[in-house]
């Protein structure tokens, strides 16, 4: 039984994850495209919303690309290069949890601003409040891994997971037992990485599609101006 729900969670659900995420992402572009965007609330506790969002967006950008590149070269690629698997663990290590750091603080002030504030709160939805929940346990359950990881220096464990993801990607069969004696918080950090690319659609993660890339050089506040009564009207809204 063990072995069937290994099969599920790591050889059947990646597909499902992974079909929704690019299906979803499609249809709601073509059909909801004025939901295309972040909510932003950001006349409200700028100064820490600018805080938490630089950290946050500065944080997952660089979790993001070293997972993107860790896990999807090619092994043999690294073997070419010379880069050893223990080099490779420890630089994982060193870097994903200085990123994981910057990016806690980050999530924790955005948290902290949605759930405490009464506006913001009020005129927040589930899906907002959910996404943040999500971000941090997945967050939370990669630091976690650190210290597992520490007792596995010579990149053996990492190396199941690369020959995971690229066997996923490239269809292969029977990949779900590379991961099957793994720890349960690596197993824990996969499932809700791959729920998070289920729920992606649905959210306000979509947001991520339009070039997250120029992010760090937008401006970091809103521009505003007076109108006739003197009122002050937004003229842009960067996005939360």
């Amino acid at each position: 039984m063990s072995a069937f729900l290994n099969h599920i969670a790591f050889g059947w659900y990646p597909y499902l994850c992974l079909t929704v995420f690019l299906l979803g992402s499609l249809l709601r572009f073509d059909r909801e495209q004025y939901t295309w965007k972040t909510g932003s609330s950001q006349l409200l506790r700028r100064r820490q919303l600018i805080w938490g969002s630089n950290l946050f967006h500065i944080g997952i950008l660089i979790i993001f690309v070293g997972h993107f590149v860790g896990l999807l070269t090619p092994i043999w690629m690294f073997d070419m290069i010379g880069v050893t698997h223990s080099f490779k663990q420890g630089l994982a290590i060193v870097v994903g949890g200085g990123a994981g750091l910057v990016m806690l603080v980050g999530i924790s002030l955005l948290t902290h601003r949605r759930l405490t504030d009464p506006r913001i709160r009020k005129n927040s939805s589930f899906g907002d409040i959910a996404v943040l929940i999500l971000l941090l346990a997945q967050l939370l359950l990669g630091l976690a891994t650190i210290p597992v990881s520490l007792n596995h220096m010579d990149g053996g464990e990492m190396l199941k997971f690369m020959s995971w993801a690229q066997g996923i990607v490239t269809l292969q069969p029977g990949v779900s037992d590379l991961v099957a004696d793994a720890s349960s918080v690596f197993k824990a950090h996969l499932l809700l990485g791959m729920t998070i690319f289920l729920v992606f659609p649905f959210t306000r993660l979509v947001h991520a599609w339009s070039a997250p890339v120029w992010y760090l050089g937008r401006r970091g506040y809103q521009i505003v101006r007076t109108n006739r009564i003197g009122a002050r009207a937004p003229t842009t809204q960067p996005a939360e």
